[in-house]
This record gives structure tokens, sequence and C-alpha cells, in this order.
């Protein structure tokens, strides 16, 4: 008899219900092995051999461009009327009419001669540009035809090619902040005697200011039977009591000169060191800047 288990040769293995064989399996055909296809996919499949080139699409010709014609927003913007996202927001709601018509389409371009109502009134392309100057002594807000005094629109002829006024009037002994624009509006705005924006002046007096006076002052004064009242008024600090600052609501600087005058003092010096939220920082005397966009703002919001 065989031994169980024990006389198995190796390399033949037990399979249970099945006599053994001593014979080895037939190894399995190897698969051949041919290059991987690609994956289907919606883009970048290979091409079949045989088919047509994809069409490429055709683009339309650039449109020329015409130099005399302006974006309707950018026209509104260079009007002076509101920025060109505001403007864009105006012409979708309707508010803007070109020739009489309604225009909402954005990009639409007004040409030369058309007429363009932003908001119930008549605009002019004209950039509206704000200049601040640092007045120096010895100019003044004059017309150009006194010869004998240099104007200050000398000091800022320069710096553009639009026609500028100056905002309110200097004379030739008064320095400081002085605003010029061809923005009519503003102009107009700030010539109100119910103007409510705030100027800051340094005053220079022959003799030391009372203290009494400087209350009286305080409490506001009577010019030409018309009651003036002084927002703020003040010692310099560190300085003589002949040197005071004062907050008025006028631009007028002859007011501020008059004030003192009733006490019976001599201005010597009138400054403006602030004008409607506006400094002299970084601005020396004799040179000026452009306002920023959102001065703008605040300027036409006071």
């Amino acid at each position: 008899m065989n031994k169980k288990d024990g006389n198995k040769k190796p390399g033949t293995a037990r399979t249970s219900g099945r006599p053994n064989s001593n014979k080895p399996k037939p190894a399995l055909p190897k698969r051949a092995q041919g290059p991987k296809k690609d994956k289907p996919t919606t883009e970048g499949r290979p091409a079949a051999r045989g088919a047509a080139k994809p069409v490429k699409k055709a683009t339309a010709p650039k449109q020329s461009k015409n130099p005399d014609e302006i974006r309707l927003n950018k026209y509104i913007a260079n009007s002076g009327a509101c920025s060109r996202r505001d403007a864009d927001i105006y012409i979708q709601s309707g508010a803007v009419k070109v020739n009489g018509v309604p225009v909402t389409e954005m990009g639409y371009k007004v040409k030369p001669g058309d007429v363009v109502n932003f908001d119930g009134a008549t605009i002019t392309p004209e950039r509206k540009e704000y200049i601040l100057l640092n007045k120096p002594k010895n100019f003044t807000t004059a017309g150009e035809d006194d010869a004998e005094m240099r104007n200050v629109l000398d000091l800022v002829r320069m710096a553009t090619t639009v026609k500028l006024k100056p905002v309110g009037r200097m004379d030739k002994n008064t320095t400081g902040l002085l605003l010029f624009t061809n923005d009519n509006d503003l102009i107009t705005k700030f010539a109100a005697a119910n103007q409510k924006s705030h100027k800051i002046y340094q005053v220079s007096l022959d003799k030391n200011l009372k203290f009494e006076d400087l209350e009286k002052i305080s409490n506001g004064v009577t010019l030409d039977e018309h009651r003036l009242y002084v927002d703020e008024i003040s010692y310099i600090e560190g300085q003589a009591k002949t040197e005071i600052g004062i907050k008025l609501r006028t631009a007028n600087v002859k007011v501020v000169r008059a004030i003192f005058e009733a006490f019976k003092y001599n201005v010597l010096k009138v400054d403006r060191v602030a004008f409607a939220g506006l400094t002299k920082k970084n601005l020396p005397r004799g040179n000026w800047r452009f306002l920023t966009e959102q001065e703008v703002i605040n300027l036409r919001n006071m």
C-alpha cells in the first residue's frame, strides 16, 4: 500500500475527489500585447484616418475705429457728471438719451454733433478739472486786464488746456489754498451765501489779540447789519498771541479781515490753511496739484 501524504512527490497537488496526476498542467497561452487604445473622450479624441479636419469658426472682421467717436459712458464721465461705472448704471436704467432717444446699449458710441441728455440735463464732453493751488503772495484773482498785478492763472496756466476759473477771490496779500475748476456748478455752489463747508484761516495781527475780544468774536460778529457766526477761534499754540486761527464757512477773505478790523486790529497777513476739507499737506507755497476723484466727490456732496 502507498503511504498517505508521506510518499507525495514534489510538484504535485492534491485535489479533493480527483485522482492524483503526475503530469503537469499545460501552460495557458499568452495574450497578444497590442497598443493601448485611447479611451473615448468628448474633447481631444484622436482623429480617425481619412476623417475631415474640423472647420474653424469664422471671426467677424474688426470694426474700424473712428477717432471722433467716443463711448457713451466715457462721454458722460468726461462731462464730470459721474464715474464710468455709475454711467453704466444710468445707461442701463434708461436715464440717458442721445438725440432725444433713450439708449440702454452698453458700448454705444457718441458721434460728433450728437446731443446727450443725462438724467434730465444736457451735458458736454469737456472733462471737468479741479486744481488746488497754494497761492503765494503778490498774486491776485483780479481780471487779467490789470497789468499792475500778476494773476493767479499764470501759476496754473501750464497745468491744462481747459479754461479754468478760481473759486472765490483772493487779493495779492492773501496766501493759501485756492481752488480752480471749469465746473461752473461747483463755482456757483461755493459762491452761495448759505454754503456750509468750512474754511480755516491763520491771521497775523499787528498786536496781541485780547482774550475778551477773542471771546466776543467767538460769539459772532455783526458786519454791515449781517450777523456772522464763527465756528472756532483760538490762539495758535506755540506762537505769539498775534497769530490767530479762525474757522468760518465763508470763502470771502474780505470778511476775515473785516472781523478783526471791527475790533481795531490791523490784519498783516491772512493764510487759508484749509478749504472744504482740503489741506496744504505736501503742497508747498506756489505749487499746485489735481484733486483726486474722491476729493471731487466730497466737494459735490457738501
